[in-house]
């Protein structure tokens, strides 16, 4: 679909007018009939020239293939713009201008050549972005001169297309939460029946397990620590949290805390799904949509899709999140929060995320090292606020990290993965 077309004259064109009406008026008033016949030509030439500019241009389609689909920071993507003439005429050679995200790098140019009825003409260009995001390619802007170079006409192809650039995924390894297992409750649970008792579904113990669901009669018979479980769900469940609080995030662009926050979320998602967890992702994008429910438990590559448009929020959205993570975390499940440092209040409230018996990993984002662009600098004891953070979630039984701006994605999961830990929540 074409949007409207300002006809314009040039700087030529508003010459020829001008120096038109100065000879002719000039003619006129010295009598002479040359000067006023060319003054005369001139002016109709220009408007001649704008009258030809005005006939209805023939009807374009634009069709875009972007390859690949997907991208991830730093990628390169090929656009591929197909212009078909869906008219019955020739179409008129055109400067088209394709508009896009400044993020993507500068806008295509490129002459698209006379089109016969039913012809079609592709041309290519490379964009890459540095930041996630979801950016807009098109409409694409025609531009025509006049054989002449009097007039110029403008007009839009309003069809637009998409680049969906993914958050960047770290390969976690082979580090996995405590108890996690393969991502079932364990081993396949044994029938047994001890002392009269009827039969109950057990498995060995795993760190995280509670220890309320011991099987003293099977543990005492085999040596070893045995747990009930009476109801064996088919997928163990893992709850995310991204704190996205615009006032306790630091830094700019891709080395912001909140960029590492996205990454390191999308990263842990990936790796609890190769573990076999039911994922649910708790964002303000989610909680604020109509289908918050079924926002928050998805499939995790469209889980993945959602975090590549998310967004800094207030304090106060926050505190809904908080809310629908606490409604939503399963009895015995993963918990996993993602927060920056901020007031205590909210380091209190996160704790509760936490349910008996079952592990909770922590990432604390220590602002202060990402603000000002400070990746490069060296690395220094972590702030007094993460600290807080810290001390409030490991009492609560957390396993935590404090990042900050040169700590690697991988590495904070391998600190609050460690099995060697001796105590819960004690880095």
């Amino acid at each position: 679909m074409a949007a409207g077309r300002p006809h314009t004259f040039t700087g030529l064109g508003r010459g020829f007018i001008s120096a038109g009406i100065v000879l002719t008026v000039a003619g006129l008033v010295l009598g002479f009939e040359d000067i006023v016949r060319v003054g005369v030509l001139l002016v109709l030439l220009a408007v001649g020239a704008l009258l030809f500019a005005r006939r209805p241009a023939p009807r374009l389609e634009v069709r875009r293939t972007v390859n690949p689909p997907t991208a991830i920071p730093d990628e390169r993507a090929e656009v591929e713009v197909t212009f078909t003439n869906v008219d019955h005429r020739s179409s008129r050679l055109y400067l088209a201008e394709e508009r896009i995200d400044y993020v993507l790098g500068d806008r295509p140019r490129f002459v698209v050549a006379k089109l016969e009825p039913g012809a079609t003409r592709q041309v290519r260009y490379v964009v890459r972005s540095h930041l996630r995001g979801r950016y807009r390619l098109g409409p694409v802007t025609l531009t025509q001169r006049d054989p002449f170079g009097l007039t110029h006409v403008t007009r839009s192809l309003t069809s637009t297309d998409e680049l969906l650039v993914l958050p960047r995924v770290v390969p976690l390894g082979a580090g996995h939460p405590p108890g996690s297992g393969v991502g079932n409750d364990g081993e396949t649970p044994q029938m047994i029946a001890l002392h009269g008792e009827e039969d109950v579904s057990i498995r060995n113990y795993h760190d995280g397990d509670d220890l309320r669901k011991v099987h003293w009669p099977a543990t005492a018979h085999r040596g070893e620590l045995m747990v009930r479980q009476e109801d064996r769900p088919a997928r163990r469940s893992a709850l995310v949290l991204l704190d996205s609080r615009e006032s306790a995030h630091a830094g700019t662009g891709a080395a912001s805390s909140f960029e590492w926050a996205v990454s390191a979320v999308a990263s842990v998602l990936v790796r609890l799904e190769e573990l076999g967890y039911r994922t649910q992702l708790v964002t303000q994008e989610a909680v604020q949509s109509p289908n918050a429910a079924l926002m928050i438990e998805r499939p995790v590559p469209e889980l993945i899709e959602d975090l590549a448009s998310v967004q800094l929020g207030t304090d106060e959205d926050f505190e809904q999140v908080q809310s629908t993570a606490l409604e939503h975390v399963s009895a015995g499940g993963l918990a996993v929060a993602v927060i920056a440092a901020g007031d205590d209040d909210t380091a209190t409230e996160l704790a509760g995320l936490r349910q008996p018996g079952a592990a909770a990993l922590g990432f604390v984002l220590d602002p202060s090292s990402f603000a000002h662009g400070r990746r490069g600098a060296e690395r220094s004891e972590p702030s007094e606020a993460a600290q807080r953070v810290r001390e409030r979630l490991a009492t609560a039984g957390w396993r935590v990290v404090i990042v900050d701006a040169k700590l690697p994605i991988l590495d904070a999961w391998s600190t609050v993965t460690n099995k060697a830990l001796v105590q819960v929540g004690s880095l």
